[in-house]
């Protein structure tokens, strides 16, 4: 699960507001609120055969999140679009790209918390870089952390911010268990997601996905239960307790940087017969059938 090092992506263009910068003169001011605070939006795009999937409901994620955290401006989709398309071409980049989004509230006057302080507008930056999924599909184990999502009375996850301290200290736990990622809980101890994806469960017949109380409205997620609606395969949203994956006939998680992967192992207990499920496998092909005619052209 270690990302090893892209040879392809040495020489790549990184856009930060509209000037494009060689990898290793790319800067961001140690006054920019994403330094100061985390105070930033996120997106995670993927670029298919010059098509970027799914670009339209990401970019209205960026702009609701960036909206609750009272961004005083926000580009439009169309700037964004066209920055994008701009750092693609420069770094003639048609597929296999994963295209991460940043929006921060921009500079600030001085050091301090206060969103008075930034008075300079927001610093855009699109990272483009060569990456297939990153996901091993064979299998990924996972262990449970003792780190808990935020409910939204504490900090609300329809806000997709770049303070990603929960799921760095829940992957931290991972690897010192020798897992590939860790399983996340909420305050009450049903299941939410993995520190970087969600997860979904299939048992007689059925997938199981759980609530979006205290994680992220997944895009990904959201595609894989139109899969379901639209193939009439049954489905249903529901809290999941730990008891419940152990005894899952198959478990896949899901996300833009490793579309669907096989969960093959979660606290030691093996799901399944270990390997790929027939259902996950089906709904793999439904969504790769998927990415491979609908997106935005921008190549």
């Amino acid at each position: 699960m270690l990302q090893p090092f892209n040879e392809a992506n040495r020489n790549i263009l990184i856009n930060i507001n509209g000037t494009l910068f060689p990898r290793d003169e790319a800067r961001i001011s140690p006054f920019d609120s994403v330094v100061q605070g985390g105070d930033a939006v996120w997106e995670g795009l993927r670029l298919y055969d010059g098509r970027i999937f799914k670009l339209s409901e990401h970019l209205d994620r960026l702009r609701n999140s960036a909206l609750a955290l009272a961004f005083d401006e926000i580009p439009s989709h169309e700037k964004i679009t066209d920055e994008i398309k701009k750092t693609l071409a420069a770094n003639t980049m048609t597929d296999g790209v994963h295209v991460r989004l940043t929006l921060t509230r921009g500079v600030k006057i001085t050091s301090g918390m206060d969103p008075r302080l930034n008075q300079a507008g927001p610093t855009l930056i699109v990272l483009a870089e060569h990456k297939p999924p990153v996901y091993d599909k064979g299998g990924l184990t996972l262990v449970t952390s003792s780190v808990r999502r935020f409910p939204p009375d504490c900090l609300d996850p329809k806000i997709h911010h770049c303070n990603l301290i929960q799921s760095i200290l829940a992957k931290i736990e991972a690897n010192a268990a020798g897992a590939d990622d860790a399983l996340m809980l909420d305050v009450r101890g049903f299941v939410a997601e993995t520190n970087a994806t969600h997860v979904f469960l299939v048992h007689n017949g059925i997938v199981y996905a759980p609530h979006c109380v205290a994680c992220p409205e997944g895009i990904t997620r959201a595609t894989v239960l139109e899969l379901c609606a639209t193939n009439d395969i049954p489905h249903q949203e529901k809290d999941i307790s730990l008891t419940e994956i152990y005894r899952a006939d198959e478990m896949f998680c899901t996300g833009t940087m490793g579309e669907l992967a096989t969960i093959s192992n979660v606290d030691g207990r093996t799901i399944g017969d270990g390997s790929l499920g027939p259902m996950t496998k089906r709904i793999s092909a439904l969504y790769a059938q998927l990415t491979a005619r609908e997106g935005v052209q921008v190549v």
